[in-house]
């Protein structure tokens, strides 16, 4: 027997809910609807102050507004756990600071909360429940649409739930149009558990996921029945899927490219025709085009239907980026003085997302006022992606550089070239091969010169969810990197290994652990005759913080550091929100530099501090206050460092 719920009575007795996952879905799509006013896109807001902000970029008026004071009721729910979910789902809750436009806005806030309660009691396995809403004491279904509310403001709101009983899945039966069964408890459904609303929603959605990872492009769930026994308190669920033809992929459309080349785009997405279906290389395809950088929006689809050769036709749409751009940038470090940075680009230089980039930086400003003492750097660098198949990528550079810190003075002319190879969506492998030409000064030599070639092959597997703030997720590097000095002829091997951690320890993500090892050496030559660049160095602020900067390791008779053979370093911080844009994070750095492969001529530096971070659309805003905690004579007292990004 078929019910139809009006607004007064929601579940009286037996119901069969053949339209339950539509008001489902359309409750849970309002619930993900924000409240909050949108940020405006011209207007730019940086520790508080707002930039080219205009007269559009003020608050929205609301015409003949109203405000209100609302009240949730709910009867059998001592500890409020079930009136907190009703609350985070009401309109009416949510929006209660911001007035309504009349009358005709509170009503229809109030019609549109009662879809949204119901649809939260649903989530709760509640499905005998009732929903009242009280406008100035009046039910809101006796209300005429043109009702007069402007009395005494605010306007009080009553909210009343008889929550009823929960119910439990009770026969589950999951089959499809061939009458073939499927397993249910695989997917949730159990008979006996909470019959939660949301569960039955997964459930459909995974058994279509699995139809369709298995080559079946249209699967879908074709029928269901869910009937609520009032009498018994249980939810019987019915299922019926329609699986659908397996198909292979056809060929690649593409649509909005304007100055990208279209071929291009259809071989990067990376699907050849006759590969069967699989929902997972349209994402993949998706994410390779997103990270070719020149686009701002990408989609991959499948087509709605199969082409007459019974293959399924793929649909990629992007929507193209400025190709050229700018920036700069700065640093500062209270033991190594200030940093400027400047780079220009262009993303699509030759029309297949070949990047040019040039850019120039100059450090250590404010501790020496000699041009030659001074560090700076200036460099050409180009990509041109897909010159191996979709998942490579072409690197080269050419770098000028002149550097001064503590351990050496050196000035080189650097050029190199590489290839990269996605292996999968989270590892890559980089091989390539440098030549540099370097004038060094140091410790062991005075203006020496030196020709290297080095053949560096990298593995990196990536697991982050985000590389700018990451909040989980892993990071493993690993370099081997042979190298020959041609003038000197040392033949060396230099192994370094990098392992980063990040983990989240509440659902909002406020308190994340975040902790960094890296170690390396390097075979084959004596100290003095590896080039003074290519040794190892600790200390400072990508480093061990509280130190100057490689000023951790070997010295020699004079004090000055000589680098060492071998590394160790670590770093643990407690990344903590305290808004949604201000954080904290205390931190420990350690390490030490030894000038051979035993260590037993070096001692850990420990460093620990405090870090201030705040949220940009371009990454944290990070400045970190550290002091060394085993100070030496020549360390430093504290060390600021100020910069973009996570220190790791």
């Amino acid at each position: 027997m078929r019910h139809v719920r009006d607004r007064t009575s929601k579940a009286r007795g037996p119901l069969w809910l053949r339209s339950l996952p539509a008001a489902l879905i359309s409750g849970l799509l309002c619930g993900l609807i924000s409240t909050t006013a949108p940020v405006p896109a011209d207007a730019l807001e940086i520790f508080g102050f707002k930039l080219f902000e205009s007269e559009a970029d003020e608050a929205v008026v609301v015409a003949d507004p109203l405000s209100y004071a609302v009240a949730i009721e709910v009867p059998g729910d001592p500890e409020g756990v079930l009136r907190s979910e009703l609350e985070a789902a009401s309109q009416l809750v949510q929006g209660a600071d911001r007035p309504v436009s009349g009358s005709i806005g509170l009503i229809q806030r109030a019609n549109s909360d009662f879809e949204q309660l119901i649809a939260a009691l649903y989530e709760n396995a509640r499905y005998a429940g009732e929903v009242r809403i009280f406008l100035d004491g009046k039910r809101l279904a006796d209300l005429p649409p043109d009702a007069d509310l402007r009395g005494a403001q605010p306007v009080p709101v009553r909210i009343l739930v008889e929550p009823g009983k929960q119910f439990r899945f009770g026969e589950i039966a999951i089959q499809d149009v061939d009458g073939r069964a499927y397993g249910a408890q695989t997917q949730g459904l159990t008979t006996g558990q909470l019959a939660k609303s949301t569960v039955i929603l997964d459930a459909e959605k995974a058994l279509v996921r699995d139809l369709k990872n298995t080559g079946h492009p249209f699967a879908r769930v074709s029928g269901r029945d869910i009937v609520a026994d009032h009498a018994r308190g249980v939810i019987d669920v019915s299922l019926r899927l329609e699986a659908g033809p397996i198909a292979p992929f056809g060929q690649t459309a593409v649509d909005g490219a304007e100055s990208v080349d279209s071929r291009f785009i259809a071989r990067m997405a990376g699907i050849p025709d006759g590969e069967q279906y699989d929902p997972a290389a349209l994402a993949a395809a998706e994410k390779r085009l997103q990270a070719l950088e020149v686009f701002s929006t990408v989609s991959v689809r499948g087509g709605e239907s199969l082409s007459a050769d019974g293959t399924l036709p793929v649909q990629v749409t992007v929507a193209e980026r400025k190709h050229r751009f700018l920036g700069a940038g700065a640093t500062y470090s209270s033991t190594d003085g200030g940093g400027l940075e400047a780079y220009w680009g262009h993303r699509n230089l030759f029309g297949r997302a070949e990047k040019f980039r040039i850019e120039g930086s100059v450090s250590s400003l404010g501790e020496t006022a000699e041009a030659e003492d001074m560090t700076w750097r200036g460099a050409m660098l180009f990509e041109k992606p897909g010159v191996l198949g979709p998942a490579s990528k072409f690197t080269s550079k050419l770098e000028v550089k002149q550097e001064n810190p503590d351990a050496y003075r050196r000035f080189s002319v650097t050029g190199g070239v590489g290839i990269t190879y996605e292996l999968t969506a989270d590892q890559t492998i980089s091989a390539g091969i440098d030549v540099e030409y370097a004038r060094l000064t140091d410790s062991f030599n005075v203006d020496l010169e030196t020709i290297t070639v080095a053949l560096p092959l990298e593995y990196v597997r990536d697991t982050r969810d985000t590389k700018l703030n990451p909040t989980t997720g892993t990071r493993l590097a690993l370099l081997i990197e042979p190298a020959h000095e041609i003038n000197g002829g040392a033949s060396f091997v230099k192994l370094r290994g990098e392992a980063s951690a990040y983990r989240a320890l509440d659902d909002d993500k406020r308190f994340v652990l975040a902790g960094r090892l890296a170690a390396g050496s390097i075979y084959g030559a004596d100290l003095a005759a590896i080039p003074a660049n290519r040794r190892f160095y600790a200390g400072g602020g990508g480093s061990v913080r509280g130190y100057g900067y490689q000023d951790i390791g070997p010295v020699d008779a004079n004090g000055k550091p000589t680098g060492g053979r071998s590394f160790i370093e670590t770093s643990a911080e407690v990344r903590i929100g305290i808004t949604d844009t201000i954080g904290i994070v205390p931190f420990v750095d350690a390490g030490l530099v030894s000038a051979g492969q035993n260590f037993s001529d070096a001692e850990f530096k420990t460093g620990a501090g405090l870090g201030l971070r705040y949220a940009t659309p371009f990454g944290p805003l990070r400045i970190d206050v550290a002091v060394p905690l085993n100070k030496g004579p020549t360390d430093p007292d504290y060390g600021i460092y100020a910069g973009i990004g996570q220190a790791f």
